[in-house]
């Protein structure tokens, strides 16, 4: 077995573990359904977001920090 397909098996098993959304996907969300319109205005359309990410978005806005 090649490294490059070491790589891609690892990279695979670790996306599983932190699985990314869209926008459109964490704003039907029962886990964000309190956060719909500061999570529409931060996310931006087209891209990916893990649930850590969006955490830290939500967190940072909420403390004051997307000035």
């Amino acid at each position: 077995m090649s490294t490059k397909n070491i790589t891609k098996t690892t990279k695979t098993k670790k996306e599983n573990k932190n699985p990314k959304f869209t926008k459109e996907q964490l704003l039907r969300s029962e886990k964000y359904a309190n956060y719909q319109d500061a999570l529409s205005a931060l996310l931006k359309d087209g891209k990916t977001y893990t649930h850590e990410q969006v955490d830290e978005i939500l967190e940072k806005f909420y403390k004051g920090g997307n000035k």
